[in-house]
């Protein structure tokens, strides 16, 4: 296991290849925080989920590298040096860290960039260090919130010719009824649909819901706010499409109280959300026990977070297709070898530690700033 010695911060402005819009607002570039371990002739990667403004979540990118820098890499960097030779792995990141409050995807990337780390020196690939079982899984292709229902429709249509099994609507009160209705007809059987709220019926009337509840989706995902699970437990009485949570879920306690509560049927996991990867498999694993399904969500990730998400992926409980798309669906240009889809599935890592790593020609070309600490 190599000693973590300095910790780099990389700011990266990769642009989309189309804009993505939800809820939360619009996206057009992507502001991406990248992690990177030095040690002993070692390194890891890992990346940050936080997107550009606290919309999503309180976290941000810049919050994130601010806090990174401030507050969890000193903490990683003295623990280091109060254990017998330096050497912290992965899975004693987050108790290193537990003395900061919050921050979990800052706290999910400088885990997986250490597990990286440690796993490539052990010559151990993620997924087998998580216990995964598949060697591929199946993608699913998510679309945002569009000018026009014609535009969404002839979207969905591209992507399940290209071989998506599952596409995902972003909809919002005044875009629900309609393009869902005219998705779920124009695709028929040749893929499940499902919706996402991310939580904007809080406080909404709830008859769209009532009306896309008729359309046999696959799921209806946080259609009300994170905290309000007896909210969603009442909702879920009334509706036969089965209901996910995704921001809800913050960690394995959050999941167990809201399965006693009946508030969902389904959970999206996701590591950065869940403030790592070992975090995110203990839902896993009590999702497991409970016989819930579960999915690995995205958050436009480039090859360094979609590598964690695939081998997280791989384990036997994720059931559903995530929103686990190719490199192409948002990038021009990954930060790694691009991630191509291969009948409707795409290839789990399977190299020491995430298999992957940044291209040194697309760190040059895509960095806005660097710092290194320690």
């Amino acid at each position: 296991m190599p000693r973590v010695e300095a910790v780099e911060l990389r700011r990266l402005r990769l642009p989309l290849r189309s804009p993505f819009r939800s809820a939360h607002g619009a996206h057009g570039d992507k502001d991406v925080l990248v992690v990177r371990v030095l040690g002993a002739g070692a390194e890891g990667w890992g990346e940050c989920a936080a997107l550009a403004q606290p919309t999503y979540t309180s976290e941000y990118t810049g919050g994130a590298q601010q806090v990174l820098r401030e507050h969890l890499i000193p903490r990683l960097l003295r623990g280091a040096g109060e254990v017998a030779g330096g050497d912290i792995g992965g899975q004693e990141v987050a108790g290193v860290l537990a003395g900061v409050k919050g921050h979990p995807m800052a706290k999910a990337a400088l885990e997986m960039a250490v597990l990286d780390a440690e796993l490539r020196d052990c010559g151990v690939s993620l997924a087998e260090r998580l216990g995964g079982t598949r060697t591929s899984v199946q993608a699913g292709v998510a679309l945002g919130m569009a000018s026009t229902v014609a535009e969404v429709v002839t979207a969905a249509e591209a992507f399940v010719a290209e071989g998506y099994r599952r596409v995902k609507l972003k909809i919002a009160p005044g875009w629900d009824v309609s393009p869902v209705t005219a998705v779920r007809a124009a695709l028929g059987t040749a893929a499940a649909v499902q919706v996402d709220a991310n939580g904007a019926y809080a406080g909404a009337g709830l008859e769209p819901l009532g009306e896309l509840d008729r359309l046999g989706l696959a799921l209806i995902e946080q259609p009300l706010a994170p905290r309000d699970l007896r909210g969603h437990a009442q909702l879920a009485g009334r509706l036969r499409t089965p209901l996910c949570l995704d921001e809800s879920i913050e960690g394995v306690a959050d999941a167990e109280v809201a399965l006693d509560l009946g508030a969902c049927s389904i959970v999206n996991i996701k590591p950065g959300r869940c403030g790592g990867l070992f975090e995110a498999v203990r839902v896993h694993d009590l999702c497991m026990d409970r016989r819930v399904p579960v999915w690995c969500g995205g958050m436009l990730e480039t090859g360094i977070g979609r590598a964690a998400n695939l081998a997280l992926a791989s384990l036997p409980g994720f059931s559903l297709p995530g929103d686990l798309s190719a490199s192409d669906r948002y990038f021009d240009e990954d930060l790694t070898e691009p991630f191509v889809l291969q009948d409707g599935c795409l290839w789990v890592p399977t190299g020491p530690g995430l298999g992957v790593e940044p291209a040194p020609e697309a760190l040059a070309r895509f960095t806005t700033s660097v710092e290194l600490i320690g």
